[in-house]
């Protein structure tokens, strides 16, 4: 391995770092256990000067990148959140600026920082360098572990059988559960437009609803007052931007509402995917206004890339909010004009005409949000829902309550006792108080010692639940946003390879084998290439047009194969729909979204 000269320690580039020191005498060994997600070619030195040390870990990444690499896209990510489910979003660890992360072949997964363990043995092993004069060591790369599950161990609470189902139904009051995300071009409203809806449904005080007029006024934006019940972080409020997936939930007559609000400016991409792959319903905002609404639905607004993104990742049901219509004094004919030139492009997009409706609202003046308008503008012309009549109508999806545990990790972090926290939706199956879950990668059990539904502990919870775990029996240093945990009976697969069927999506360039891209599934945004074009797909019959074409083009199927960097857990479509879906990004673009495909093509890291 090479020595470099230089350093600082880093743990934002090597995640995840198993540090062991063998002290003997003058020597020092250092052994690291990397995961499977990380490189090998890993290089180490110690660099002296006036009594103090610096000690560098250096992740050098494996394969050279073509000239098409250079230009993998560069999207920034905010300051890293900690999502909980009543929606407080609290900064941790560092921030992590994603342009470099991405620059260096790094995914902008979020990253915890140097741990106070982790610091105190580093200091340990500067200060024995202090005391001896040292040659270089040669760095040992253990060799990674076969991902193969470990066999369950027992639990020490035995796990009751329940009726997950007659369960469901008698909790929240019969109440129906539904994931809602809320999309849209950038400034169309959508903070305001759900801030303002909390407030008028009491979920929002008085009180705390004149503070943010307060503040807000102070700030020079008093208009932004709605917005700020969900952008929370001072930087979101002060840039006037949505940045993470805001959370929090309210109910309608027949329905509990998980509500997740997504960033609508096109560096946030990433962090719009994650909330929308955790959706069931979506909201589409659009802007009324002249011009504004064009901006957002031409070329490179973003109104068209989230429609199709909700659609490529399951949401079949749609409500368009065509927003701020008392700018447009509530004209019938301006609403029609984008509602035509909606209702075509999502048609093309895969919705159903049944299953998209458009209503009229003013995010900031209140109107036909909670109950219907009154003004006589809008009500000689419109006789449909308002906007929470509409969201109470949507019809929640099929959970997959029998099949196999999974949850895909959004968010970890170190709770106040003696284990630590994992946020993230419950994809498949449910789970119990005292439960063994394995997490995949880095394939390691641990035991449920809580959950926390709303902001309440439950002794369970199911598929489609946005629950916080309590985890205790590993260390957290293991954990990343993107592992999946699971059933240690039926666990998931982990790859670095596998095959899928995509649709193209509007590319300025041809695919071609080789082809750099970002594969977004789930809450994993992991560097991949295109290894293998295997043929191109009829688009309505999945048959068979060409086999190993040289390239692929705008608007077509097809079947590829893709390598990821380091190993991501994935399910077949066809058996985990939630979990077989991705999406492909290139130089800022979505260019593909797919589906996992065929079992055996799936092949395991090593």
């Amino acid at each position: 391995l090479r020595i470099v000269s230089a350093l600082c320690i880093d743990f934002l580039l090597v995640p995840r770092c198993n540090l062991k020191i063998c002290m003997q005498s003058v020597k020092c060994q250092i052994a690291f256990a990397l995961p499977a997600r990380a490189d090998k070619n890993l290089s180490c030195s110690f660099l002296r000067h006036n009594l103090k040390f610096k000690l560098t870990f250096c992740l050098l990444l494996g394969k050279t990148r073509d000239s098409q690499s250079a230009r993998m896209e560069s999207e920034i990510v905010p300051k890293i959140t900690k999502m909980t489910v009543s929606g407080k979003k609290q900064s941790m660890g560092f921030e992590v600026p994603c342009a470099l992360a991405e620059e260096n072949g790094h995914t902008n997964t979020p990253q915890k920082g140097l741990l106070p363990e982790d610091a105190s043995v580093a200091s340990g092993v500067l200060e024995a360098v202090s005391k001896s004069t040292l040659s270089p060591q040669v760095v040992q790369v253990s060799e990674d572990q076969n991902m193969v599950p470990t066999p369950a161990k027992k639990s020490s609470k035995a796990k009751q059988q329940i009726d997950v189902k007659a369960e469901l139904e008698k909790r929240q009051g019969g109440k129906q559960l539904l994931n809602l995300v809320v999309i849209g071009h950038v400034d169309a409203g959508k903070s305001t437009l759900m801030g303002h809806l909390l407030y008028l449904l009491g979920n929002v005080n008085k009180r705390t609803m004149h503070k943010y007029e307060q503040e807000s006024k102070k700030a020079g934006k008093a208009s932004f007052a709605y917005a700020w019940v969900l952008d929370e972080t001072g930087e979101e409020r002060e840039r006037g931007v949505t940045m993470d997936v805001g959370m929090t939930k309210f109910e309608t007559p027949t329905k509990v509402i998980t509500l997740m609000d997504a960033p609508g400016h096109k560096d946030f991409i990433p962090n719009m995917i994650t909330g929308a792959a955790q959706a069931d319903v979506a909201i589409l905002v659009v802007d009324a206004s002249r011009g504004e609404f064009e901006a957002g639905f031409e070329t490179g607004g973003q109104t068209r890339e989230h429609g199709l993104l909700v659609r490529s990742l399951g949401v079949t049901q749609l409500a368009v909010a065509v927003n701020k219509m008392d700018q447009v004094n509530w004209q019938q004919e301006r609403f029609q004009e984008i509602t035509s030139k909606l209702g075509q492009f999502l048609k093309q997009a895969g919705f159903k005409e049944s299953d998209v409706a458009y209503i009229p609202t003013s995010g900031l003046g209140g109107e036909n949000l909670v109950t219907r308008s009154q003004s006589s503008d809008l009500t000689q012309w419109y006789k449909g829902n308002c906007l929470l009549e509409q969201i109470d109508s949507f019809k929640p999806p099929q959970r997959s309550v029998d099949k196999p545990f999974r949850l895909c990790v959004a968010d970890v972090f170190k709770d106040q006792g003696s284990g630590f926290c994992v946020t993230g939706k419950i994809e498949a199956g449910y789970i119990q108080v005292g439960e063994r879950l394995l997490a995949m990668p880095p394939n390691e059990t641990c035991t449920a010692k809580g959950i926390t539904l709303h902001d309440e502990p439950v002794d369970w919870a199911a598929a489609g639940d946005h629950v916080s775990l309590t985890l205790t029996g590993m260390d957290i240093i293991k954990i990343n946003v993107g592992c999946v945990f699971c059933d240690p009976k039926e666990p998931i697969k982990v790859c670095t390879r596998f095959r899928a069927r995509v649709l193209i999506f509007n590319i300025e360039v041809p695919i071609t084998k080789g082809f750099p891209v970002l594969l977004h599934y789930q809450t994993v945004s992991e560097p991949a290439t295109i290894t293998r074009l295997l043929s191109i797909l009829h688009k309505s019959t999945g048959e068979v047009t060409k086999k190993k074409p040289k390239f692929l083009a705008k608007g077509q199927n097809a079947l590829i194969e893709l390598q990821t960097q380091r190993p991501v857990a994935l399910e077949l479509y066809k058996d985990f729909k939630e979990l077989g879906r991705f999406m492909l990004r290139y130089s800022g673009s979505t260019i593909a979204a797919g589906v996992v495909t065929e079992k055996e093509k799936i092949l395991m890291s090593l």
